[in-house]
C-alpha cells in the first residue's frame, strides 16, 4: 500500500490491500476502497462512496499519433460526489465529474471532460467517451458505447449494446474534424438494444428508438421509429410518456 503524505483521508475510511493514493487526493468519510485500487493525484472522492477492486481513478489520457478528438491540455481533477458506487476494473479519467448517487458498473470506462448527473446508472462494460454530458436519472445499460461529444438529457434510457457515432467521414479527410458531433438524446427518450445512432442525430423528448434500428434522421418527439433506416411507425403510447411515470420528478 502507498498513501501520499499530502492525501486527505476522512474518518472511517476502509482501504483494501495494495491501494495506491497519490498526492493531494481527498477521500470523504466512510468510503470503502477495494483491493488494488489506484487513485491518481488530485482526485476528489465524496463521503460514503464505494470503489471496488482494481479500479483506476483520475487516469491521465494518452494521445495516439492519429487521435482526432483527444486534446493535450491540463485537465481539472476527477471529482466524485457523495454516495457514488464504482464497480471493479473500471477506469475513470481525470477531468470527469460524477454527481451524487451515481452508480458505475464493473468494467466501465469514463473519459475526460465527461459530466454525469445525479442518480444516473452507467452499466457494466459501458464506454463513455470524452466531451460528453449525461443528465440525471439516466440508465445506460451493459456495453453501450457513447461516443465523444454526445449529449444525453435527464431520464433517458439506453439499452444494451447501443452504439453512438460521431464521424460521417469514417476517418477520411481533414474536413471531417469540423463536423465531429455525437448524438443528442433529449429528456425522457429511450433507445432499444443494438440500435445505431449516426453522427449529430437529435432524438427528441420522449421519443423511442426500436431495437436494432439504424437512425439516420432526427427523431420527432413522442414518436416510435424502427427499421433500417429507421422510420416513424407510430406514437409513443400515452401511458409510457415520462410525465405519466411515478418516478418522474419534473
Amino acid at each position: 500500500m502507498f498513501i501520499s503524505p499530502t492525501a486527505k483521508i476522512g474518518e472511517n475510511v476502509k482501504l483494501g490491500y495494495n491501494v495506491v493514493v497519490e498526492d493531494n487526493v481527498e477521500i470523504g468519510d466512510n468510503a470503502i476502497i477495494g483491493h488494488n485500487v489506484v487513485i491518481r493525484k488530485d482526485t476528489k472522492i465524496g463521503k460514503n462512496c464505494v470503489i471496488a477492486d482494481n479500479t483506476v481513478l483520475g487516469k491521465e489520457p494518452f494521445k495516439a499519433s492519429t487521435s482526432a478528438t483527444t486534446e493535450e491540455k491540463i485537465l481539472p481533477p476527477l471529482e466524485i460526489g457523495d454516495y457514488v458506487t464504482i464497480g471493479a476494473n473500471c477506469v475513470i479519467y481525470r477531468g470527469a465529474k460524477l454527481s451524487n448517487f451515481v452508480f458505475v458498473g464493473d468494467l466501465a470506462s469514463i473519459r475526460e471532460d465527461v459530466f454525469i448527473g445525479e442518480k444516473t446508472i452507467i452499466g457494466r462494460g459501458v464506454t463513455v467517451e470524452n466531451k460528453t454530458v449525461i443528465g440525471k436519472y439516466v440508465k445506460i445499460e451493459t456495453e453501450a458505447y457513447i461516443t465523444a461529444m454526445s449529449i444525453i438529457e435527464d431520464y433517458c434510457f439506453i439499452a444494451p449494446e447501443v452504439t453512438f457515432t460521431n464521424d460521417n467521414f469514417l476517418g477520411r479527410t481533414e474536413e471531417r474534424k469540423k463536423y465531429f458531433k455525437g448524438p443528442t438524446v433529449k429528456k425522457g427518450a429511450r433507445i432499444g438494444a443494438n440500435a445505431t445512432i449516426l453522427p449529430g442525430i437529435i432524438i427528441e423528448e420522449d421519443a423511442l428508438v426500436a431495437a436494432g434500428a439504424v437512425v439516420t434522421r432526427n427523431v420527432p418527439a413522442r414518436k416510435i421509429v424502427a427499421g433500417v433506416p429507421a422510420k416513424v411507425i407510430k406514437d409513443v403510447p400515452i401511458e409510457q410518456l415520462l410525465e405519466n411515470q411515478s418516478f418522474y420528478k419534473g
